[in-house]
C-alpha cells in the first residue's frame, strides 16, 4: 500500500471523533510513514462558515482531504432535530467541497453513511441502490443530506474532473465515540448505559424489542479502508465499507454482549418498548473485497471489549 503516492498532506476533518482518532491512531504504522495528518475539529474551524474553512485551507494547502465531519447522532437525534441534520450537514459537505476545487485538492473522500439507502428495499443492499427510493423516516433529514454531498462529489466529477469518491460505512464503533445517552450511536450509549446499570445496581434496560439487526465496523478497520480508497480507489460509484453479511447482530445480542463483558447479563432486560427504528440495512461488501482482495475485520466480541475498555479507563474525559 501507498507505492504510488508518496508525502501527502491530509486534511481529517472531525478529526477528534470516532473515525477521524481512528485514522491518526493507524497511520502512525510504518506503512503510513509517507502520510502527514492535519486533524481538523470543531473546535479549530466552523466547517459550515465559508470563509473561515477558506482561510483554513490557505494556511493548510492540503493535497487530500479525508471529509469525516458532520452532525450526526443516534435515533433519537435523528427523530428530533431535522432541520439542523439536513442544513448543518449539506451546508458543511457543500463549503468543504467547494474549498477542495478552488485549492486544487487531489482527492476528496466523503464518508456517508448506510442509513441513506431506501427504507423499502430488497438485501442486502449495494452501491447501485443509494436514489432507489426514500430513507427511513426516522432519519431521513440526515440521509437526504448526506445523499445530496454524493450528488455535489458526482456533479464535480462531470463538470471538473474531481477526483471526489464517497464511502459508505456501515455502523462505526470503538475509542473516542460519543458515549451520550440520548445522542449516541447504539453500540457506545448501550455501554454507557451499562456502565450506569452496575455501578447504580439496576436493571440494564434496552427499550424496543431488539431485534432490529446492524452490521457494525470496528473503527480502526474502518480507518485503514478508508486511507486505502484514498490511495487505490478512484471510481465514480460510492464503495459500502462493511464486514460481511453474516456479521450482522441484532440489537438485543448487541446488549448481550455489552452485559456479559460487564459480567451483568442476569440484569439485562429488553423492554419492548419505545421505537426500533429501521430494521435492517444489511450491506453487500462484495464490491469492496473485489478490489482490496482481503481484509480481516476485527471480530465483534473483542472489538466490544476493546470499546469498554476505552470508556472505562477514560471515562472522566469521554464525550458522554
Amino acid at each position: 500500500m501507498g507505492s504510488e503516492i508518496r508525502n501527502i498532506n491530509i486534511l481529517v476533518t472531525g478529526s477528534s471523533g470516532l473515525v477521524g482518532s481512528a485514522i491518526q491512531r493507524v497511520v502512525r504504522n510504518k506503512e503510513y510513514e509517507h502520510i502527514t495528518i492535519i486533524p481538523v475539529s470543531s473546535g479549530v474551524c466552523d466547517l459550515t462558515n465559508r470563509e473561515e474553512t477558506c482561510a483554513m485551507f490557505e494556511r493548510i494547502k492540503p493535497t487530500h482531504v479525508i471529509h469525516l465531519a458532520a452532525r450526526v447522532g443516534g435515533l433519537f437525534k435523528n427523530m428530533n432535530e431535522k432541520v439542523q441534520m439536513l442544513e448543518d450537514n449539506i451546508m458543511m459537505n457543500s463549503v468543504v467541497l467547494q474549498m477542495c476545487h478552488k485549492f486544487g485538492v487531489e482527492k476528496c473522500v466523503m464518508c456517508l453513511s448506510t442509513c441513506i439507502f431506501p427504507d423499502k428495499t430488497k438485501y442486502p443492499i449495494d452501491e447501485t441502490m443509494l436514489h432507489d427510493g426514500p430513507p427511513h423516516a426516522s432519519n431521513d433529514a440526515y440521509a437526504y443530506a448526506k445523499r445530496l454531498a454524493e450528488v455535489q462529489c458526482r456533479a464535480y466529477r462531470e463538470q471538473y474532473g474531481s477526483n471526489f469518491v464517497c464511502v459508505i460505512p456501515t455502523n462505526v464503533y470503538g475509542p473516542c465515540d460519543n458515549y451520550s445517552l440520548t445522542d449516541g450511536h447504539v453500540i457506545p450509549s448501550l455501554i454507557h448505559k451499562c456502565f450506569n446499570a452496575k455501578r447504580d445496581g439496576v436493571s440494564f434496560d434496552i427499550s424496543g424489542t431488539g431485534r432490529p439487526l446492524r452490521q457494525f465496523i470496528y473503527s480502526d478497520d474502518l480507518a485503514r479502508l478508508i486511507l486505502w480508497v484514498l490511495e487505490k480507489y478512484d471510481e465514480t460509484e460510492p464503495i459500502i465499507l462493511s464486514p460481511p453479511e453474516d456479521s450482522e447482530v441484532s440489537i438485543g445480542d448487541a446488549a448481550a454482549h455489552i452485559a456479559k463483558a460487564f459480567d451483568y447479563e442476569h440484569m439485562l432486560n429488553i423492554t419492548g418498548e419505545g421505537p426500533d427504528g429501521q430494521f435492517r440495512k444489511t450491506a453487500c461488501n462484495n464490491k469492496l473485497m473485489e478490489r482490496i482482495g482481503e481484509f480481516a475485520f476485527m471480530p465483534f466480541d473483542i472489538g466490544v471489549g476493546e470499546s469498554i475498555r476505552w470508556f472505562v479507563n477514560n471515562y472522566d474525559v469521554v464525550r458522554k
